[in-house]
């Protein structure tokens, strides 16, 4: 009996599998991003109360019910001959009809994400950038990013391959429009 061959790994198959081996210390987050492992210490406590802000105000007034999910990672598709990207969204937004963060599972798939949210901490330009392509070549409809450093928060929409086409972006204090399914004027006065 000849024992079969199997066919070796490429290099983006050793990386995925790496990284999902991963054991980070509590707190601390491993995303893979456009095939780099990024790995983020636990958040500081104005982090947490701009995520906080946020939601309450998303729950409270968007259209229709959300659900809110600030652990659930997402399997994003790939872009340059890299892994598929595995990221932790700050914040994901879903119908909740859709009951999306069920399963054990702790990566699901972007299909019937609203919006996502990211607030900037350790590693700004990874919000700006990278994680900005992740999401819109997922085709989730809205990036929702408070840039701290900057004092600002963006708003994009229409994503379209590795970008969005549309951006609006207001200094904190400013109210900024969040189109359906939220359909209100999400308040930023309290970021100040």
């Amino acid at each position: 009996m000849t024992a079969m061959a199997h066919e070796p790994l490429t290099q983006e198959e050793v990386l995925l599998e790496g990284f999902l081996a991963l054991d980070t210390p509590e707190g601390f987050r491993a995303e893979l991003i456009e095939g780099e492992i990024v790995v983020t210490p636990p958040p500081d406590g104005d982090h947490e109360d701009y995520i906080g802000l946020i939601v309450d105000e998303v729950i409270r007034k968007s259209r229709i019910r959300m659900q809110f999910s600030g652990n659930k990672g997402l399997k994003l598709p790939s872009g340059g001959g890299c892994p598929k990207n595995h990221v932790i969204p700050d914040g994901t937004f879903a119908p909740r009809e859709l009951r999306l963060y069920r399963g054990a599972d702790p990566w699901m798939p972007c299909d019937g994400v609203a919006m996502v949210l990211e607030v900037t901490s350790t590693k700004p330009q990874a919000d700006r950038e990278a994680k900005r392509r992740c999401y819109a070549r997922g085709g989730i409809p809205l990036y929702l990013l408070a840039d701290r450093d900057t004092s600002q928060v963006t708003l994009f929409s229409d994503p379209e391959k590795d970008d969005y086409r549309q951006h609006c972006t207001l200094p904190f204090g400013k109210p900024l429009a969040l189109p359906d399914p939220f359909a209100f004027e999400l308040e930023t006065t309290d970021f100040l």
